[in-house]
Order: C-alpha cells, then structure tokens, then sequence
C-alpha cells in the first residue's frame, strides 16, 4: 500500500502546483456570489433554488481539473512508467482518483458552507449541502477519471470531457439537491442515502475502467 500512498501523495503535490485548484474553488465561489446577485434577494426563492445551483457548479468546478488527471502523465511518458510498476494500474487509478478528491471534492465541501449562507440556508440544511457535496463529489471524481481516460489521446479531449461525463453525473446532481430540499423542509429523505449508493458503485467500478481505457491508448 506505500506504493498507492506514493502516487496519491505525488498526484496531490502536482495538482497544487498546477494550480487548477484556485481555478475550481474561484468558479463555485463566483457562481455563489453572482447568482443571488441575479436572481435576486427574495429569500425563499434563492433557498429553494440554492441546493441545485451550488451542486451544478460543484460539479462544472471539479470537471475544471479533469481533462489534467491523466493527461500531463501521458504527455511526458511518467504513464508508461506507472503502467509498469509494481502498482496494479486499478490502484494507481484510485490514487489519482483520490487525490482529485481530495484537491477539490473535499474544498468544495468546506466552502459548500459559506457559500449556502448566500443562499439564506439554514443551519440543518447547509450541514445536509456539505454532506451531500463530500460524499458526491467522490463519484464525479471517479467518473471523471473514466472520461479522462478515455479521451486521454484525443486532440481535443478537454472539449469532449464534460459532453462524457455530464450525463453520468446527473442522479448525483437529483440525488444532492433532493437531500439538500428534503433538509430545508424538515423531512426524512432516501435521497442521501441514494448518493451514497451511487457514489460508492462509482468508486468500486471506476478503477477498473478508467485502467481498461488507459491500456487500450498505452497500445495504440
């Protein structure tokens, strides 16, 4: 396992230095910021529109990010290198996974809760958007790294990124907000533990084929 730490721990440094971080954390703040600004200060109506709004730019912030998690590995061979190292490429796909996670996933849900008092969120329902966006934001991780790994070669595989992985990421976006509006309401919901499910088959399924689509461009 000191192997899978390595490269989680490597994958985490580069992507501060990269500094797509700032890039992310800046656009959901922004949206946070400039959408009340816009919609206007009618309190019930930017608390009933606050939980899909953060989660929609959640998920537009960490794709920001994508399109580098294999990329710049690819582009000066350190992926060849991966590919044959005592690491199984699965593992080596979680760690980078990982390590997405925790250079935005894990922000975006810190932030998730300044950002929900712009919204006029009360307390329950701010905790229930940082829950839903911790656990959420793993599966659009994972599921980023399969469309990452399968436009690794393309020219212009940052453009196709968001059109693959968009659609995936839908029930995560219905199952987030639910839970948020379930919270403001004051009533018991599944939907967080749908999330969960999903974020978790996400992780399980990822690994597997984001390494399958990495071995089919390490071929060509």
């Amino acid at each position: 396992m000191s192997a899978f730490f390595a490269q989680m721990r490597r994958d985490v440094r580069l992507a501060w230095r990269a500094g797509g971080i700032g890039v992310a954390l800046g656009f959901f703040a922004a949206v946070a910021v400039l959408t009340p600004l816009g919609v206007g200060p009618d309190p019930a109506l930017l608390v009933r529109i606050g939980g899909g709004v953060l989660w929609l730019a959640a998920m537009l912030a960490a794709l920001l990010s994508l399109d580098t998690l294999f990329h710049a590995d690819f582009e000066d061979g350190s992926l060849d290198l991966i590919a044959l190292s005592s690491l199984p490429l699965e593992l080596a796909a979680l760690a980078k996974i990982a390590a997405h996670w925790l250079c935005t996933g894990l922000p975006l849900a810190v932030l998730a809760l300044p950002a929900a008092a712009m919204f006029a969120f009360p307390l329950p329902a701010a905790l229930m958007l940082a829950a839903t966006l911790l656990i959420g934001t793993a599966a659009i991780s994972a599921l980023g790294a399969c469309g990452a790994a399968l436009t690794l070669s393309l020219r212009r595989g940052a453009l196709l990124l968001p059109v693959i992985v968009l659609p995936l990421l839908a029930p995560a976006a219905i199952f987030g907000s639910a839970a948020v509006l379930a919270a403001l309401d004051g009533v018991g919901s599944g939907a967080f533990l749908l999330l969960s499910a999903f974020s978790l088959v996400a992780l399980a399924m990822s690994p597997f084929a984001a390494a399958a689509a990495i071995r089919v461009h390490l071929a060509e």
